[in-house]
């Protein structure tokens, strides 16, 4: 049995318990309503904390505070994945912005030495890991392909690709010797290095266009 099969038995035997199903709806609200007060401060650019300067924790907090508009956007986002979260229909959005966004938390306090939070946190995320997980039907795609086909058989054709970066490449070193960009010695060697790195470049991009997954999608066997 490949390995695709054996996880959908395993996830839908997970998600098919009632206990599993009312501890996620558990997690979906804790985690949304631990987001909006911090959230709330944030986006009103109060202060995080009370610690004074002189300590880590709160010589950070400050300094984040300072930074503007940046200290707010962290708010919006906090908020938004909590709202997210909250509403049935975009849960699934609101676990995947919840996650990155808790694991940054969870860094943090654990390198400043927050005392207690950094326990804390690292439990939101793997609160946020189990949320993501439960997601698992939509997330699939990423790990397994759903297409029919790729984009290209190997030919010549895609030979072409490398070159035409490279003739690029040739074009901007010409380009730089016009307008002295740079003030090289040897816009020769120049040259010839863009048209290196743009025949590398195109070389990416050729593979990349060869194995890209495309066609129709591959309708997976029902787990029963």
């Amino acid at each position: 049995m490949k390995l695709e099969h054996i996880l959908d038995q395993i996830y839908a035997s997970v998600i098919s318990r009632w206990y599993t199903q009312l501890f996620t709806a558990f997690l979906r609200v804790l985690m949304a309503l631990t987001f909006i007060p911090p959230s709330i401060k944030k986006i009103l650019h109060q202060p995080f904390t009370v610690l004074p300067d002189s300590n880590p924790v709160g010589h950070y907090f400050i300094a984040l505070q300072d930074t503007g508009f940046y200290y707010e956007f962290i708010g919006w986002a906090q908020l938004v994945a909590a709202i997210l979260l909250l509403i049935p229909r975009t849960s699934h959005f609101g676990a995947m912005l919840f996650l990155p966004i808790i694991a940054n938390i969870a860094v943090l306090t654990s390198s400043v030495g927050f005392v207690g939070t950094w326990l804390i946190t690292i439990l939101m995320s793997f609160a946020g890991l189990w949320l993501v997980a439960w997601e698992g039907d939509r997330l699939k795609p990423l790990l397994f392909p759903t297409r029919a086909s790729v984009a290209a058989r190997f030919d010549w054709r895609l030979l072409m690709i490398p070159l035409f970066f490279a003739a690029g490449g040739s074009v901007m070193g010409v380009l730089w010797w016009t307008i002295r960009l740079g003030n090289f010695k040897n816009y020769l060697v120049v040259d010839a290095a863009l048209v290196g790195i743009g025949f590398v470049f195109g070389s990416i991009v050729a593979a990349h266009y060869r194995f890209m997954p495309v066609g129709r999608l591959v309708q997976s066997p029902q787990v029963k």
